[in-house]
């Protein structure tokens, strides 16, 4: 008997079969990720409501913490299941400020379930009988070549290194929050994302961005469809249980292209003792690769951001709350910056992000002294270099805070010495494709972009912006357009991408596409206006800055 709410229905004209995770529409079947399904589910149980964003963190990821492309990143793979199109919508519409509208029509009827057993009763009784026999030759073969695999794997399994100078590739999947207490989630993303930040510093490892791996939080999938996916050889896993003042930690490395575990361990310390545990499994996952580490990646690893985990709790919250990236939710994040360099006044990374929405602010015409938040900003974020120089993310803070203040060339040097730091950093190469769009370098911009999409095969929005504008400047305005929607696809509330995709249209003739991008950066933004972006938007040559403002201008976004 099938669980409730996983029984067959049909949407518009596609039979929708939760259980085994398909669509079907005549001969065509389409296999959706069990996310995607949920999703799909969800929105049949209330057809024709909008449902926000938030409902959906709260009853799709059941209240874990996602970055702020996985709704939208999933809606795209729905609609590109359905062959739906965000403009011109026939199953899910996008209301702006508010969240999405199933717009399709949905039936449970009993011809779903006849659709189900039309294909059982086609088979005749002798290829039943043939299909059986094959069945159980195919079982005996089976599990010859499993226990012929399980021999041959068996030294491998035992012997805990791999040979040296092999470059590897692995991803760290969010750690599983194990309490049933979602106050302990920002402990799970903290452990995770620290994680990530040491191993990226090595050389000889690849490390994909946790953005790319969120995609699998909480879910089932198999270990090599991961490998597929993120093109890594090796995946992390692991949970976290709070029990009173001890913590709980269980990690398991598994081999992507066997499926096989190469390695886990279970740490129970007391929780002051949080942090000597990440490191231990940075050591154990060195050792296992037979890494040679040079004397520079030694030092960095052995330097840990905090030891207060006041302070640490502070700061996760800050990078949750900051990524829906509203006004609102901004100011909230800043009070939670402020609250971890209170609780540790030494703590470099929380004066990095906090420098980091103060430049956002000054971007996003969010403050009333433009000059004075931008002059903090940098104050800030050369503080938390100070501080911490170990890890990428505070010369990240100190680029952008440099690209703001349109000093160009320490922009680029702060960046670069984040992906000295880090390797594998793929913010790091986001951000300097900015800065090289910016200047004028668009070749540049989509060589570092390409390199971060390849580190984040699950890149956010921006990275997407990047490749667009990169076009934009070059003059090749259909693929310029083609990326553009892409990413105001992920994220429709992103002013920068609908500017320069307002501007491509107008490039590309499409008057009408130009000025309806326009009415929606008023709607989004009253502020934003050529004067706003003359003084907010930071690109170093003058020809470009006014063939982009002419382009707006001829779009119909207003002067003042």
């Amino acid at each position: 008997m099938k669980k409730q709410g996983m029984k067959p229905f049909f949407i518009n004209d596609w039979l929708v079969l939760p259980a085994e995770g398909q669509l079907k529409r005549g001969d065509d079947i389409v296999h959706l990720e069990p996310k995607t399904m949920e999703m799909l589910v969800y929105f049949s149980k209330r057809p024709g409501e909008v449902i926000t964003r938030d409902e959906f963190e709260q009853e799709v990821w059941h209240g874990t913490l996602i970055g702020y492309d996985a709704i939208t990143g999933t809606v795209i793979k729905l609609r590109k299941a359905l062959q739906d199109k965000a403009r011109k919508p026939d199953f899910i519409a996008t209301i702006p400020k508010r969240g999405y509208q199933l717009i399709a029509t949905v039936q449970y009827t009993e011809q779903s379930n006849s659709f189900l057993q039309e294909a059982s009763t086609k088979l005749h009784p002798v290829d039943l009988i043939t299909k059986n026999w094959w069945s159980a030759l195919f079982s005996v073969s089976f599990l010859f070549i499993v226990a012929l695999i399980a021999f041959q794997f068996q030294n491998i399994t035992e012997n805990h290194q791999m040979p040296t100078g092999s470059t590897r590739s692995i991803a760290i999947l969010p750690f599983d929050n194990l309490s049933n207490d979602p106050r302990q989630e920002n402990l799970a993303v903290g452990i995770t994302e620290d994680i990530i930040t040491d191993l990226s510093r090595l050389s000889q490892l690849i490390v994909i961005s946790s953005s790319a791996s969120n995609i699998y939080k909480g879910g089932s999938t198999r270990p090599q469809t991961i490998g597929a996916d993120l093109k890594v050889d090796y995946i992390l896993r692991g949970g976290v249980r709070p029990i009173g003042e001890v913590v709980r930690v269980n990690v398991q490395l598994i081999d992507t292209h066997t499926g096989i575990n190469k390695w886990g361990e279970s740490y129970d310390r007391k929780l002051n003792e949080l942090f000597a545990i990440q490191s231990e499994v940075t050591n154990e996952i060195v050792s296992f690769f037979n890494l040679k580490l040079t004397k520079q990646e030694i030092q960095r690893l052995s330097y840990k951001t905090t030891n207060n985990l006041i302070a640490y709790d502070h700061f996760q919250e800050g990078q949750r709350i900051s990524r829906t990236q509203t006004q609102e939710s901004q100011e909230l994040a800043k009070i939670s910056y402020r609250k971890a360099i209170e609780a540790d006044p030494n703590y470099g990374r929380a004066y990095g992000s906090l420098a980091y929405l103060l430049a956002h602010d000054f971007r996003r015409g969010w403050t009333d002294s433009p000059r004075e938040t931008l002059n903090h900003a940098l104050e800030l974020a050369k503080q938390g270099v100070e501080l911490d120089s170990t890890i990428p993310q505070t010369f990240w803070s100190l680029g952008y805070v440099y690209l703001m203040r349109q000093e160009f060339a320490n922009a680029e040097k702060s960046i670069l010495q984040a992906i000295d730091i880090a390797p594998s950093y793929a913010d790091g190469y986001g951000l300097l494709a900015l800065i090289y769009n910016n200047m004028g370098f668009p070749e540049k911009a989509i060589e570092n972009v390409t390199q971060g999409m390849r580190l984040n095969p699950y890149y956010t929005w921006d990275y997407l912006y990047n490749l667009g504008s990169a076009y934009y400047t070059l003059g090749r305005y259909d693929e310029s357009i083609r990326e553009l929607e892409k990413a105001r696809d992920r994220n429709e509330n992103a002013i920068p991408v609908r500017l320069s995709l307002a501007a491509s249209y107008v490039r590309a003739g499409r008057q009408d596409d130009a000025e309806w991008e326009i009415e929606q950066i008023q709607l989004l933004n009253p502020s934003e206006t050529i004067t706003h972006i003359k003084q907010s938007v930071p690109i170093l040559k003058k020809k470009l800055m006014k063939e982009f403002l002419d382009d707006l201008k001829k779009a119909g976004l207003p002067e003042h």
